[in-house]
């Protein structure tokens, strides 16, 4: 079993940036691949970003050259670097495991989930 706990979101100005932090329980973190999807009001969940255990990532269209995943195994943690935070950027976040060593986009690939953090971008 594997727990993921969120942090770093918030309310933040267009623009602006945010570090997203995914804390992950279990010894075999490394193993997994890691990634963030988001999901904003009345729309479905969709797929941001992905690491695998060699750092090889892989980003949405929508989001490539703002968003930056990184992942510390030392640290059991993931990262996602956001800048140039824009209104449509507005939606909760999650961090997801899955238990192989393919990348995904399909939220359906992942085994375990966050709670989910609030990013809010004001105009």
């Amino acid at each position: 079993q594997v727990q993921l706990v969120e942090s770093g979101g918030g309310l933040v100005q267009a623009g602006g940036s945010l570090r997203l932090s995914c804390a992950a329980s279990g010894r075999t973190f490394g193993s997994y691949v890691m990634g963030w999807f988001r999901q904003a009001p009345g729309k479905e969940r969709e797929f941001v970003a992905a690491i695998n255990l060699s750092g090889r990532t892989l980003y949405a269209d929508s989001v490539k050259g703002r968003f930056t995943i990184s992942r510390d195994n030392a640290k059991n943690t993931v990262y996602l670097q956001i800048l140039s935070l824009k209104p449509e950027d507005t939606a909760v976040y999650y961090c997801a495991a899955r238990v192989s060593v393919v990348v995904t986009t399909d939220r359906l690939g992942y085994d375990y989930w966050g709670q989910g953090t609030q990013v809010t971008v004001s105009s």
